[in-house]
């Protein structure tokens, strides 16, 4: 594996040294560590045990889910002595250890039966430690609300500034919701965390595949915000990470009402991204941060042939010149998955007067994608940011 030469390639990072996929997982776990919702030693001990089964591709779920079954009898117990505020801390723990688990499942009952345990431990701890969380439904053209989360800032007076926040490819609104919007809260943005089409609950559970046409959900969110009074909906953001480095300045080259885009990572042709990936997991699934059934289940076609051929039109050429907004590019030098010069591609065709593209250097920080190995300079470069546009 090669990244920027000055990367930091330790066993922080890379937990499995021969086994990227599981490496770049484990680390997504471990970069919720700022928000107190996994601990690192807990991490520790799984991986510890995945280590004497790596060549058990079953080992993965089944550690994961053990861990997450551990923690949760701990909240459960807490729960049932009415200790609500330890109990949502184990709740959180637990979510995320079910979820990291369920990630390389394939789709089918195993799946959800997993994904619905991380989303009720995800739910029991987010009611106990954040009473500002609402849980909402969005109203939304393509079938079934998309589920997500309104999180109310602590100190805003008035209509406030707002962010809505879609997620990757493989992450949810509850992971979102802490590591992004705590932080924007914390600044006095209200933040919407949704599940998009193709994303966490609102695929899961209601049966919402991803489209290209970002612009039809985002509208929808945006109507949202902008008729709670508690909004200012001159004062409107829009955001999302990874695969969402796609989705965003996508959706806001045609739903002008966002007043500014933050792209969480680069992306401008994401067929062209896959077939790069599709390669490498043929050729060594352990290489690649992707299962081979991902792109199929988020797009809701039946095989990776016909993924293949509907995400040709996930792309941004003739499209980013139509992004008018300001907008933040942010990623990591050492990003292996989608390459530094992906991000400038974007920043180079944005139309955008006001464009910035900040990418984060070994020495500061947050160097690898999504700035997973080092959110907080993440979220904090991008609050900074928007303090200056909304």
């Amino acid at each position: 594996m090669t990244g920027h030469p000055t990367s930091y390639l330790g066993n922080w990072i890379h937990s499995f040294p021969d086994h990227y996929q599981w490496s770049n997982a484990t680390l997504v776990c471990k970069g919720m560590a700022p928000t107190g919702s996994v601990a690192l030693g807990e991490i520790d001990q799984v991986v510890q045990k995945l280590h004497a089964r790596i060549t058990e591709p079953q080992a993965w779920w089944e550690e994961w889910g053990a861990m997450g079954e551990r923690v949760e009898g701990y909240a459960k117990t807490a729960a049932a002595e009415k200790r609500d505020a330890t109990a949502g801390n184990y709740y959180l723990r637990a979510g995320n250890y079910y979820y990291t688990g369920e990630r390389m499942i394939e789709p089918g009952a195993q799946k959800t039966a997993m994904y619905k345990k991380a989303l009720h431990c995800f739910h029991e701890g987010l009611k106990r430690r954040y009473a500002n969380i609402e849980f909402v439904d969005v109203a939304y053209e393509g079938g079934a609300p998309m589920a997500a989360y309104f999180l109310k800032s602590p100190v805003a007076k008035g209509p406030a500034p707002t962010v809505v926040m879609f997620d990757g490819l493989d992450n949810c609104k509850e992971m979102s919701v802490l590591f992004g919007g705590m932080e924007l809260a914390f600044r006095g943005y209200h933040v919407l965390a949704i599940d998009g089409p193709g994303q966490g609950e609102s695929l899961r559970l209601r049966n919402l595949p991803s489209r290209y046409d970002y612009e039809v959900p985002a509208g929808a969110a945006y109507d949202y915000v902008a008729g709670r009074a508690d909004v200012a909906g001159d004062r409107v953001a829009l955001m999302a990470y990874s695969a969402g480095g796609y989705y965003a300045p996508r959706a806001v080259a045609f739903e002008k009402r966002y007043k500014a885009v933050v792209a969480w990572g680069g992306h401008y042709d994401y067929h062209a991204a896959w077939v790069e990936r599709w390669q490498k997991i043929k050729a060594s699934p352990n290489a690649a941060a992707t299962s081979h059934f991902q792109l199929p289940w988020v797009l809701g076609t039946p095989d990776m042939e016909s993924a293949m051929e509907k995400v040709k039109k996930f792309t941004l050429e003739g499209v980013a010149d139509k992004v008018t907004c300001p907008i933040l590019i942010a990623h990591g030098a050492s990003d292996l998955l989608t390459p530094p010069s992906i991000a400038q591609q974007l920043y180079d065709n944005v139309g955008s007067k006001d464009k910035t593209l900040k990418v984060f250097t070994p020495e500061e920080g947050g160097d690898h994608h999504v700035q997973v190995d080092n959110r907080q300079v993440g979220i904090d470069y991008i609050g900074d940011w928007l303090a200056t546009r909304l």
